[in-house]
């Protein structure tokens, strides 16, 4: 004779199972936001990496007030060091950003950015900045 499990027993294992997928679920979906939020985190650059781009912003802060044909000069050199020497090229495309406006407001070209512009992306390669201990500082160009 074979006995069979009672309605009591049978509930109790339904409820165990149902805690454990909760369990399970919950495991999961806190996994997935960890996940998710460190995907989309800022990249983090070098202390080295952020002196760099310091050097280059505060020279490209002098040479857009110079003559055009040293500002290109210096443009290229500034982006040469910066692809050499930068590792972190999140940071380095916000450099390069900088770099070329400086160039354009030297030319007194119609992309010069304004004061807002500057502070936005100021704003956005400190990000990438934070843990360094590095603060970057972007004057507004031409002044």
């Amino acid at each position: 004779m074979t006995t069979t499990p009672t309605t009591q027993n049978r509930k109790r294992n339904r409820l165990v199972i149902s805690a454990a997928a909760a369990v399970i679920a919950v495991a999961v979906a806190a996994g997935a936001v960890y996940w998710w939020q460190d995907h989309n985190k800022l990249s983090q650059a070098s202390a080295e990496d952020c002196r760099l781009a310091q050097s280059i912003i505060t020279e490209g802060a002098e040479i857009s007030t110079a003559p055009a044909s040293e500002a290109e000069k210096w443009w290229r050199a500034a982006g040469d060091e910066r692809r050499a020497k930068m590792k972190d090229g999140y940071l380095g495309a916000k450099i390069s950003q900088y770099e070329g406006w400086a160039l354009a407001t030297a030319k007194e070209s119609s992309e010069t950015p304004s004061a807002k512009d500057v502070k936005n992306l100021q704003e956005e390669a400190q990000g990438h900045c934070a843990d360094s201990g590095v603060t970057l500082s972007m004057p507004p160009l031409g002044s």
